[in-house]
């Protein structure tokens, strides 16, 4: 029903920043809660930043205050801004969407139906 596609990642330098984007076909996008997902080698798959259909959000505490996500409904698309990034940022990204839920079910990626194929970002060292 709604197929995602990440852009926007790279090669960049400590401090540096990068805009993430999750372009989303469907005209019901505006209905899904999206969120971002990232995982490194060895590691398993964690959880970045969520927007719901009501605009809140939420952030994983290693990258709030650095990141912010937002969506555009009109462009069917869903922003991560990466800012003061660190080498340990670096990750594939993901995006996710669902059409329904739960609070307690944010930070879940099984909770997410659809994936994105996700968007290397790479921070040098």
């Amino acid at each position: 029903q709604v197929q995602l596609v990440e852009s926007g990642g790279g090669l960049v330098q400590a401090g540096d920043s990068l805009r993430l984007s999750c372009a989303a076909s469907g005209r019901t996008f505006s209905l899904y809660s999206i969120a971002w997902f990232r995982q490194a080698p060895g590691k398993e798959r964690e959880f970045v930043a969520a927007i719901r259909s009501s605009f809140n959000t939420d952030y994983a505490d290693s990258v709030k205050g650095r990141f912010t996500i937002s969506r555009d409904n009109a462009e069917n698309t869903v922003y991560l801004l990466t800012d003061s990034l660190k080498p340990e940022d670096t990750a594939v990204y993901y995006c996710a969407a669902v059409r329904i839920l739960s609070t307690a079910q944010t930070t879940n990626p099984l909770a997410y139906g659809y994936w994105g194929r996700g968007t290397q970002v790479t921070v040098a060292s």
